[in-house]
């Protein structure tokens, strides 16, 4: 019987202290970056729900109160978790989220991962963004509940 071990070339990139040099900026401009553009998307979504206000007499315009996450939920999951593992926001700052077990982020991960920054942020009044001070991996709480990392490209 061998003890021979699989090599994981992406476990490898997150040992690398490199790999997190400058993450905090970056992450916190992708997000900016992210929610013009999802600002921006609930223009036309805007648009939309207005007509289909019109067409449900008016129950429709109901929507209006949840636009935001209506746009952004879906952005973030099918960016997050689409091919690139990143944002748009994260590949103009040359970040993606990588899972510490190696496997493809899905977007049931993405919604996830989104999810929880949100309910996070509510609770705590936006604090939460500090525990990236003290991670060594510059982790946030749902980097750390769901075994993901955010890091440059390699």
């Amino acid at each position: 019987m061998s003890n021979a071990t699989s090599y994981n070339p992406a476990s490898s990139w997150l040992d690398e202290p490199r790999a997190y040099s400058g993450v905090r900026t970056r992450r916190s401009l992708a997000f900016l970056v992210d929610y013009s553009i999802v600002l921006l998307l609930c223009i036309p979504m805007g648009f939309l729900i207005g007509v289909l206000g019109i067409l449900t007499l008016g129950l429709g315009w109901m929507l209006y109160a949840i636009i935001f996450p209506l746009v952004a939920l879906p952005y973030v999951t099918f960016t997050l978790g689409g091919r690139s593992q990143a944002t748009p926001g994260m590949r103009l700052f040359d970040l993606r989220l990588e899972r510490l077990d190696g496997r493809r982020v899905d977007p049931a991960l993405g919604a996830a991962h989104s999810i929880l920054f949100w309910a996070a942020g509510v609770l705590t009044s936006g604090f939460i963004i500090l525990l990236a001070l003290f991670t060594p991996r510059k982790q946030l709480l749902q980097d750390l509940l769901l075994g993901t990392v955010v890091v440059r490209r390699s």
